[in-house]
């Protein structure tokens, strides 16, 4: 796993050892012996007894800022169910993809701020692919070739400010999705030859202790070797992109329950780790 600890030392390992995420994704294609040292040097440790716990005081930062957010909607039929959205049939239609801001980014146990504009905010738990090499028009047999790594991702949304009545075009995702604090991320990135098959994974999202959301990455319509397919048939990916590949169903607007200040969400996924988020207002 690739993280950020918020101290100059973590476990013994100085800080001059431990190269930024940044710029190991920057170089990763070269950097896989790199990490494997870092691991048997933590392994190495834990033997010796010299690593302390996170609960001794240390806090987990953002593991990366990515270049771009890519976001990919709509990509769960049982979510666009929920959503009212109706979709073409699979074979007519292709991945309906949009740019999240990335300075929504923020870390586990940091708080997420409600404009004071909306009263309809939301949640989405996503599996977020990392990319790891320059690239363009991928084919889909070669897709996982290109990617860095996994997170979690929580796509904030305010559904109340997605939509407008004052422009023909109907929706603003950008606004509705931008917000500093919309991106709620990490804990860390688990590289891709850790995780054998990530279309298998398990998502779930929580809300103050209930289950919201409870689903597998193979509910994808669209998946992740296709979404990286169709991006970069439109644009060169770059080391450090980020794609958000969908949420499943059970997000607040489909049930008509939204967040309010005080909510706390964790939004996990198996093998990679959870993020644990608090709703509070805006400052006025």
């Amino acid at each position: 796993m690739v993280g950020v600890v918020s101290a100059a030392r973590a476990g013994g390992l100085a800080a001059a050892e431990i190269p930024s995420v940044a710029a190991l994704i920057d170089a990763w294609e070269t950097q896989g012996g790199q990490l494997r040292a870092l691991a048997e040097a933590a392994q190495g440790m834990r033997a010796a007894g010299a690593i302390r716990p996170l609960a001794a005081g240390y806090t987990l930062a953002v593991p990366f800022v990515p270049g771009r957010i890519f976001a990919t909607a709509s990509n769960y039929y049982d979510h666009a169910a929920e959503m009212g959205t109706e979709l073409a049939p699979r074979a007519e239609s292709s991945p309906y993809c949009f740019m999240k801001a990335e300075t929504s980014v923020t870390a586990t146990g940091t708080d997420v701020v409600m404009p004071g504009d909306t009263e309809k905010l939301d949640w989405e738990v996503e599996l977020a692919v990392v990319i790891g090499r320059t690239c363009k028009d991928v084919p889909v047999a070669q897709a996982y070739d290109v990617i860095a790594g996994y997170t979690v991702f929580n796509d904030i949304s305010a559904r109340d400010l997605n939509r407008r009545s004052d422009y023909p075009f109907k929706h603003d995702w950008f606004r509705g999705k931008s917000f500093d604090t919309f991106g709620p991320m990490g804990p860390w990135i688990v590289p891709r030859d850790c995780i054998a098959d990530p279309q298998k994974l398990r998502m779930q999202l929580q809300v103050n202790g209930d289950v919201m959301q409870d689903d597998t990455a193979e509910g994808m319509i669209f998946n992740i070797a296709e979404q990286i397919a169709y991006l970069s048939g439109i644009l060169t990916l770059k080391p450090g992109d980020m794609i958000a590949t969908g949420t499943p169903d059970g997000v607040g607007m489909g049930r008509g329950v939204y967040l309010k200040p005080g909510d706390e969400m964790v939004a996990s996924i198996e093998r990679i780790g959870s993020i644990r988020n608090k709703v509070v207002a805006a400052a006025r």
